[in-house]
């Protein structure tokens, strides 16, 4: 079982997996005294809207159709002709007005309250999140379904809302209703090990993209070179790495693992790699060698640390292998030091460019 991670720890992998580091530091808050994830986000949420009100909520103008003795704007004649509205003295009147009532702020209001009704938050976390669902009273609630974060229209004058969004996202897919009329329970994401495996992936890849000088970061798509009837071949899938790295000098594809176990045990009680994540990775670098510039590439299996960390090195076929892992519950700064140690840089290449804590400020 992967070792539980501190909520401090947890705050730095949403930041890189969102890549939204420059939003996260905008935040006022210090995580390191959250003991659950439903606080954590408590206080992102009550903190990040804090931060709206010194900064200035969004706004845009929103289109409004209603009858009135006032008019303004354009008048719907046919609608007011068809309703004889004109005997009550009003008109169907259709006109934009600017409002703060646009749908990034209603998610937010809404995520609020909802988080709010939370089981594992102080009653100081409550009291934080009921302020700033006072400050939004003037915002309409929302239903929240998954659908509605595509529809949010962010950009470049707004973009500080995408942290907070994303929080958001996550708190929806996270509260399960309880017994309790009106009180939720937070899912904690932690245990959910599809959840965790895709954001350690996305972690790693923009912790490298962040922190490697002289290093494209990315992904690489491969295929087998298949041959053979078009309805067949239609059936054979493509391939695509988790993270690629690639110098001037060096071409690396690394492979994330977020599994419980990062080891086989046989049934006479060897430990040994687990054969399906080898596999795997060989087949990439067998097929990535049709690539030009990934003829000679290395390939990394990366485990999260389940009981003891672990670091070997081999050569399969002609290949560079290593299976390492990384613990995610030491410092910050160790985990940071640790990722970069897994990339050993050629003499050209010094990736310790960035401090390592990029959120101590945060």
């Amino acid at each position: 079982m992967v070792k539980s991670i501190p909520v401090l720890n947890v705050y730095y992998l949403l930041s890189y997996a969102w890549d939204k580091l420059q939003e996260a530091e905008t935040i006022d808050i210090s995580p390191g005294d959250c003991h659950n994830v439903t606080q954590l986000c408590a206080r992102i949420l009550a903190n990040g809207t804090q931060h709206l009100v010194r900064r200035g909520f969004d706004r845009d103008y929103m289109h409004h159709r209603e009858e009135t003795s006032r008019p303004r704007g354009r008048m719907d004649v046919t609608a007011s002709m068809s309703g004889l509205t004109w005997h009550r003295g009003v008109m169907v009147c259709e006109f934009d007005e600017l409002s703060h009532d646009v749908l990034h702020n209603r998610i937010l209001k809404t995520t609020i309250d909802l988080l709010r009704r939370a089981d594992g938050l102080t009653q100081d976390d409550r009291k934080q999140l009921q302020e700033q669902s006072r400050i939004l009273c003037d915002i309409t609630p929302i239903h929240i379904t998954s659908s509605l974060f595509r529809r949010v229209q962010l950009h470049r004058n707004n973009r500080y809302y995408r942290f907070l969004l994303n929080v958001c996202e996550l708190v929806y897919q996270s509260l399960l209703p309880t017994e309790e009329i009106g009180q939720t329970r937070f899912r904690d994401f932690t245990r959910n090990h599809k959840a965790m495996a895709a954001l350690f992936e996305k972690f790693v890849r923009n912790f490298y993209r962040q922190h490697l000088n002289g290093f494209s970061v990315g992904a690489l798509s491969l295929d087998w070179n298949p041959a053979g009837e078009p309805e067949s071949l239609a059936l054979v899938p493509g391939m695509q790495t988790d993270v690629t790295l690639q110098s001037k000098d060096r071409s690396i594809i690394l492979d994330c693992k977020y599994y419980g176990e990062a080891l086989a045990t046989t049934q006479y009680g060897k430990q040994t790699f687990k054969s399906a994540n080898l596999y795997q990775l060989y087949a990439y670098l067998r097929n990535a060698r049709r690539q030009p510039g990934w003829e000679n590439a290395e390939g990394i299996l990366l485990y999260p640390v389940t009981t003891t960390p672990f670091d070997h090195k081999v050569v399969i076929d002609g290949y560079s292998v290593r299976v390492t892992s990384i613990d995610l519950a030491q410092p910050w700064q160790e985990i940071h030091n640790s990722l970069l140690r897994v990339i050993e840089s050629s003499p050209s290449c010094d990736p310790m460019r960035s401090k390592a804590n990029p959120l101590s400020d945060a």
